[in-house]
């Protein structure tokens, strides 16, 4: 691999002005316009993190990510941040990074393996190449967490706007986690997802009597309609994001429900696609894996492809 550059590279400086350059990707699709918008800033300066979330706020993206030096065992320092908060780990950006430092040739071709070292440690990604072109990442995320069940299912139906029977019966509403928490609502129809609209006072009650904090949603149905696994929606205002339209840190531990759920059968979990984003006008396509025996989950896998549609530079004091 190239050298990662030092911490000047990349910018100027023009009347006390800064020019950093970032790319602009979609994410977890192969055409331009959909999927999940993604800013990389492949070489910034030695930024702290209250500038790094100015910047991912002004970006206005679902994430922005900031690439540095190694400070281990990785090839590269990855900060990833929402217009909110900042996120240990996180699906899109960490594929769609690995896409814009394939296209800044700081991911040689050919090239089979590539660690991120993200706010949970060390993350490795699976790139899959055609004719010199990097066409789809595998990033293995870390084995799921399950958490607190919600119990009051009234509750959480009212929270989303959707009728009681809307809800799955059999399947719970329940937390879980691969870094990133999120409480996971399971809907009959695909109609029902699209019906979602988050009353966030009432949603933080719910979860508050659950004993578990504000947490972002990830609504699904297994009505897809088409060759899909599951249709999806994320809605997460407590992570600064309205919604979503893919989420690579909840389709790990999607994958971990509908297998020990029995959604899914442990052969078929292997290959799951969850269609996300439809509702926003940004239909994306998360690939899911996931490994399993005996009802334990071994191995935990999401990929997708990515699409470069521009650079740029921000100019900040």
């Amino acid at each position: 691999m190239p050298p990662i550059r030092g911490p000047a590279c990349g910018i100027e400086s023009i009347d006390e002005q800064l020019l950093m350059r970032y790319l602009h990707l979609d994410v977890f699709t192969s055409r331009p316009l959909e999927g999940n918008q993604l800013a990389v800033f492949p070489d910034p300066p030695d930024l702290g993190p209250e500038q790094m979330q100015a910047i991912a706020r002004e970006m206005a993206f679902s994430e922005t990510t900031f690439v540095y030096p190694p400070a281990g065992e990785g090839d590269v320092r990855l900060r990833i941040f929402t217009p909110g908060r900042e996120l240990p780990i996180a699906g899109h950006p960490t594929i769609g990074t690995t896409f814009a430092l394939a296209a800044e040739g700081m991911v040689e071709p050919w090239r089979d393996r590539f660690v991120f070292e993200l706010g949970v440690g060390p993350t490795p990604v699976s790139l899959e190449w055609i004719e010199g072109r990097l066409a789809f990442v595998w990033m293995t995320q870390p084995l799921p967490a399950a958490g607190g069940v919600v119990e009051d299912r009234a509750a959480v139906a009212a929270a989303l706007g959707v009728a009681g029977e809307d809800l799955v019966g059999g399947l719970p509403v329940q937390m879980l986690s691969s870094g990133v928490p999120y409480v996971y609502v399971p809907l009959r129809t695909r109609a029902a997802v699209d019906t979602v609209s988050v009353d966030r006072r009432a949603l933080v009650r719910c979860l508050k009597g659950a004993g578990l904090e504000e947490l972002p949603v990830f609504v699904l149905t297994t009505d897809t309609g088409g060759g899909e696994t599951v249709y999806t929606r994320m809605l997460g205002p407590a992570l600064g994001i309205t919604e979503d339209p893919a989420t690579g840190s909840a389709s790990g531990p999607l994958g971990a429900y509908l297998v020990l759920n029995g959604v899914v059968t442990p052969e078929g979990a292997r290959n799951l696609i969850s269609l996300q984003g439809v509702a926003m006008g940004r239909p994306s396509r998360v690939h899911i894996s996931v490994d399993s025996a005996n009802g334990t989950i071994a191995g935990v896998r999401v990929g997708g492809e990515s699409v470069l549609v521009g650079r740029g530079e921000l100019e900040i004091s």
